[in-house]
């Protein structure tokens, strides 16, 4: 396994105001998805690439309780996926069968596109108290980069170019990760549109260029090369899962005393103590109830 350093988001913009970029170096996080759900290279791998996006994604709330949430419901061995990114580009995911592997393709990469399938991809972004927005599309090809850049391009109407990629080391841990999104801003240079669209064809294989040792800002200056730009900032971001045992007592409590009184009479009937255990899906942690917990006694 290669050692990994911090995640992090570097955000930028072009000087004349025609894009905004992000880079983000997601091994770390990737890595503690993969130990956390125990996933297959091609799960790894797929789950990697959406949590990476949606990390860069939250980064883009405006406010600090803004989320938000990406779901891909393909027809493929996977299943489902969803990634959840907050403002501070924290973030969590979920597969659905981690257990998922396909033989590697002719070009040698590990085959996303085969283990997500075709289906539908819904973007919700929560907003405080506000209605959440919610953006559906389908799904171009599941090798997620091209899925999203799509969402943008026809539910946003912003022209997005979005490189991902997660290398799997022959151990199956994380090597290395990451991913560069640049989104047009309302009147673009053409000059600028063209450098970026040229400069893309270098971010064809991003998690390569992590593996190199390649930092943010060299990859920055790959993705706007021949284009001024400022750096913004750079965030530290993590794999960062919020749940909590009243979140999951609420989530209990909601589903009504005859389920609950149902759920605790078939432990007994099966001989197990009469508790209930619930565990988070984004992390795995089980929490333990007993009736009394959930006002039953």
């Amino acid at each position: 396994m290669k050692t990994t350093t911090n995640s992090q988001i570097l955000r930028a913009m072009t000087r004349d105001g025609s894009a905004r970029i992000h880079v983000i170096n997601s091994t770390a996080m990737v890595e503690e998805f993969r130990r956390l759900h125990n996933t297959a290279p091609t799960a790894t791998a797929a789950g990697g690439r959406l949590l990476t996006a949606v990390s860069m994604m939250g980064s883009m709330n405006g406010e600090v309780q803004d989320t938000t949430t990406v779901q891909i419901s393909g027809d493929g061995p996977i299943g489902k996926l969803i990634a959840v990114g907050d403002y501070y580009g924290n973030v969590k995911a979920y597969v659905e069968n981690p257990e998922t592997h396909l033989p590697i393709k002719a070009n040698g990469h590990l085959d996303v596109g085969g283990a997500v399938g075709y289906g539908r991809m819904t973007v919700v972004r929560e907003c405080g108290q506000a209605e959440p927005h919610i953006g559906m599309v389908e799904l171009r090809s599941g090798e997620i980069a091209e899925d999203i850049a799509g969402y943008y391009a026809e539910s946003e109407q912003v022209p997005t170019l979005l490189a991902l990629g997660v290398l799997v080391d022959k151990d199956a841990t994380v090597r290395a990760a990451g991913g560069v999104l640049i989104q047009l801003l309302p009147f673009a240079d053409e000059a600028v549109i063209s450098k970026l669209e040229e400069n893309s064809a270098k971010l064809s294989n991003v998690s390569r260029l992590f593996d190199e040792g390649k930092t943010l800002e060299e990859i920055a200056a790959i993705a706007l090369e021949g284009i001024e730009y400022d750096p913004f900032d750079v965030l530290d971001v993590e794999y960062k899962c919020d749940c909590s045992r009243d979140r999951m007592k609420r989530a209990l409590i909601s589903v009504g005393k005859k389920d609950l009184e149902e759920m605790f009479a078939e432990q007994v009937a099966e001989g197990k103590p009469e508790e209930i255990e619930i565990s988070c899906r984004f992390c795995n942690k089980a929490f333990k109830f007993g009736k009394k917990d959930l006002g039953l006694a």
